[in-house]
């Protein structure tokens, strides 16, 4: 659904002038100001504005707002489950019981100016696209297709270009970019089948990636009922001088990962299994021993502080650091070049899919 003049419906709480708009002023009225009744487009506080009147709107109905994702509403009443996600002015409701969705159509049509856009086939320019044919599985699929130019490829990962003083190499990256996008233009990202739904998370790194500042690339994906929900490959802010060191990094900021998907999902409740350790898997056996041994070592007392955490997570119970065989860990495409056969199987164990292979 789509709100209407969304931001009209927000109450402004200080006064708020504008100049004229260019056609409205008068002989009578030149040099007044227009005083503001309602939040406008424009505003630093309209979309706060706008949000407090929803939310107030949305609870009424008995919908409750996940404490780690504000944008999420839950509705539980017995076996009926019913979520609501707002962007701005765009709604996404997702339920298992249609009347009950019709009926919060009808709720919010009664409370705002809505326009019903019919069942979701783009949501934040990612199309999504469901196969009747294996619904028993609940195969749901998003398409790498955009409605906007400005939207990046959802499933586009680990390119990083120094811009400054490029060179012949950089023009080879941004060709295999270019090769990359047109080899990818109609795959999917396809989550279903599997009969116990669960997280995994996979953690990788490319040391000293950098040639300028001899800094490391982090990577890690976490999947979810068989395709990937969260990944990131971003360069790391400090300089290990280690593969050890760069991978206990990476494992660090991972766990933290962990925490915000653990305390999102668990209050969500359609995940049993997240009441468990999450699986993080590593093919490095140093910075595993390094993640599970509290003390410190000469080759390692260097190590920042903050990335011990991963160890206190641990401990609490919220990660359990596992041993993957370098072959199989899939977070390898975050950040490295990766032969042709190796990357489609890692791309399959992401969820990752070409239409030929649902045609």
């Amino acid at each position: 659904m789509d709100v209407k003049t969304a931001f009209l419906n927000g109450k402004l709480e200080e006064d708020m002038y504008m100049i004229q708009l260019e056609g409205f002023v008068t002989l009578e009225n030149v040099g007044n100001v227009c005083k503001l009744q309602r939040s406008i487009y424009g505003l630093k506080q309209a979309s706060r504005s706008w949000n407090l009147p929803f939310n107030d709107a949305i609870k009424e109905f008995g919908f409750i707002r996940n404490e780690d994702e504000p944008c999420v509403y839950m509705k539980f009443s017995g076996s009926i489950v019913s979520f609501l996600i707002l962007y701005v002015d765009d709604i996404l409701i997702i339920g298992n019981d249609v009347p009950t969705l019709q009926s919060i159509k009808t709720w919010l049509s009664s409370c705002f100016s809505m326009k019903d856009l019919g069942e979701a086939s783009y949501i934040l320019g990612v199309k999504i696209y469901r196969d009747r044919s294996r619904r028993l599985q609940g195969n749901v699929s998003f398409n790498a297709s955009r409605k906007r130019t400005n939207e990046s490829n959802p499933i586009c990962f680990g390119y990083r270009i120094n811009h400054e003083n490029p060179g012949e190499g950089h023009w080879t990256a941004v060709k295999n970019i270019l090769k990359h996008l047109k080899r990818t233009k109609d795959v999917f990202l396809v989550y279903g089948g599997e009969e116990e739904l669960g997280i995994k998370g996979y953690i990788d790194t490319s040391f000293q990636t950098d040639k300028d500042d001899s800094r490391s690339q982090s990577g890690f994906v976490f999947c979810l009922n068989g395709g990937a929900v969260s990944w990131m490959s971003p360069k790391q802010d400090t300089v290990a001088d280690s593969t050890t060191e760069a991978e206990y990094i990476a494992a660090s900021e991972a766990a933290k990962e962990v925490v915000w998907i653990k305390k999102f999902i668990s209050e969500v409740g359609v995940v049993p299994s997240i009441s468990n350790a999450v699986g993080l898997y590593c093919d490095n056996n140093g910075a595993i021993a390094q993640a599970k041994e509290p003390r410190s070592h000469q080759r390692s007392k260097h190590i920042l502080r903050r990335f011990h955490l991963i160890r206190e997570i641990i401990d609490r119970g919220d990660v359990e650091i596992c041993k993957v065989h370098t072959y199989d860990n899939i977070a390898d495409p975050l950040t490295k070049p990766l032969a042709q056969q190796k990357h489609d199987c890692h791309n399959e164990s992401l969820g990752i899919r070409y239409v030929s292979d649902w045609s």
